[in-house]
């Protein structure tokens, strides 16, 4: 069985020691326009369909520097047996309700990916 693609990249963020005062920057240098933001520990801006990001590093875990890429895809169905067959790691499931779901690998040089998959939506 073969991988199946992503869909889009959903977020790309920077794992930051203090992402309130890197908003100032991306903010006011850059101009970036805040489309979502969870106190001082993330910060997201819409950037050309996609999103960037500014995370605190307890938000940004497994992470611990860099950046980070964040991929939709639709289910994980497979994901963890692909990861390990091409010499990369899961690092875990994060449930985040009805938000969706994040599944952390590392590749074979050891940086951070993370698959997003949406929650179900809910019947009205």
């Amino acid at each position: 069985m073969g991988a199946v693609a992503p869909k889009r990249l959903q977020n790309v963020y920077l794992v930051a020691e203090n992402p309130a005062a890197l908003h100032a920057f991306y903010s006011q240098a850059l101009g970036l326009q805040l489309k979502f933001q969870d106190g001082e520990r993330w910060f997201q801006y819409g950037v050309g369909g996609g999103n960037v990001s500014l995370a605190c590093r307890e938000e940004a875990a497994p992470a611990t520097a860099g950046a980070v890429l964040v991929f939709e895809v639709d289910d994980f169905d497979g994901a963890e047996q692909r990861i390990a067959a091409a010499g990369g790691a899961g690092l875990g499931l994060r449930d985040m309700g009805s938000h969706g779901a994040v599944l952390s690998l590392r590749d074979p040089e050891g940086h951070v990916v993370q698959l997003f998959r949406r929650a179900p939506a809910q019947a009205a």
